[in-house]
């Protein structure tokens, strides 16, 4: 836990410590180890040896499932959204190098990748797998997710995340205790689709809606992966300041909305808010 000391947020009355996830590991940090954790577990339990996910070409999920088969000694393939383009980008030439076997499926396909032909095919090409989602948003990652709340050795009031898929905020809501809530940042733009994710992952998992969360969709920058030279700005001050580079595709965009959230007045004075570094900045040669 790191507290910020910042003017801006005591001049808000606002007390923010960081929950730093991204320390977790290096290469397969924050809610990346979370989800996988107990999905790791299933899949020895089940027997299975191989690890089948999919992802962008960019994609922090399908670096860390190659990360984590590579020292669980399971064998790893990451099914990628779109062509092959070659030389491989540093993410991908990351998972390639942790022992990840790559394949590609065109938009069309990738679109349908739950459909039981595509998975049918994949299983031609790759032998039997345990299936990772998009992202490794399951009902098992939402248990692993669920254990960040009892970790803080501190009352607090709210707890902010990131949002991709909705596994970490379903899972976080689920671990609050009464009177704490939730609020998750959409990093994509029309961002609204989430609430029903989470909504979906609480309710195949628990059975039920959990925690008092709400999800924030205003604080995208132009959608996943986009960022405007005001966001670059936040994450050069945040850096100066802090001495934490923020992650610009997640973390920086939920960490912006929460310092404008308290600006505006929408913590009460004295509140204590929890911001979650879920993961780190990568460097481009990484």
């Amino acid at each position: 836990m790191q507290r910020l000391a910042d003017d801006r947020l005591r001049a808000a009355g606002v007390e923010v410590w960081l929950k730093r996830e991204d320390l977790i590991h290096a290469e397969v940090p924050g809610n990346k180890w979370r989800k996988l954790k107990y999905n790791l577990a299933e899949a020895r339990v089940r027997g299975d040896r191989t690890l089948l996910t999919f992802g962008g070409a960019y994609s922090n999920h399908i670096r860390a499932v190659a990360s984590a088969g590579s020292r669980c000694a399971l064998s790893t393939v990451g099914i990628i959204r779109g062509e092959q383009h070659l030389p491989l980008n540093p993410s991908l030439a990351f998972a390639v190098r942790q022992g990840m076997r790559l394949g590609y499926l065109d938009r069309d396909a990738y679109r349908r990748k739950a459909d039981a032909d595509v998975l049918d095919g994949l299983r031609a090409e790759f032998g039997s797998f345990y299936l990772l989602p998009e992202g490794g948003s399951n009902e098992l990652a939402v248990l692993g997710c669920a254990e960040i709340p009892a970790e803080i050795d501190m009352d607090f009031d709210v707890i902010c995340c990131a949002c991709g898929t909705g596994g970490t905020l379903a899972g976080i809501a689920a671990g609050l205790r009464p009177g704490q809530r939730a609020i998750g940042f959409s990093a994509l733009k029309g961002g609204s689709f989430l609430e029903r994710e989470v909504d979906a992952l609480q309710f195949r998992t628990f059975g039920s809606r959990r925690g008092d969360w709400r999800i924030e969709t205003g604080y995208h920058f132009g959608g996943y992966a986009r960022a405007t030279s005001e966001l670059e700005a936040f994450i050069a001050d945040f850096r100066d300041r802090h001495g934490v580079v923020l992650d610009r595709v997640y973390v920086a965009k939920m960490m912006y909305g929460t310092y404008s959230l308290a600006r505006a007045g929408v913590f009460e004075p004295g509140s204590r808010v929890v911001a979650v570094i879920t993961g780190p900045s990568f460097p481009p040669s990484a």
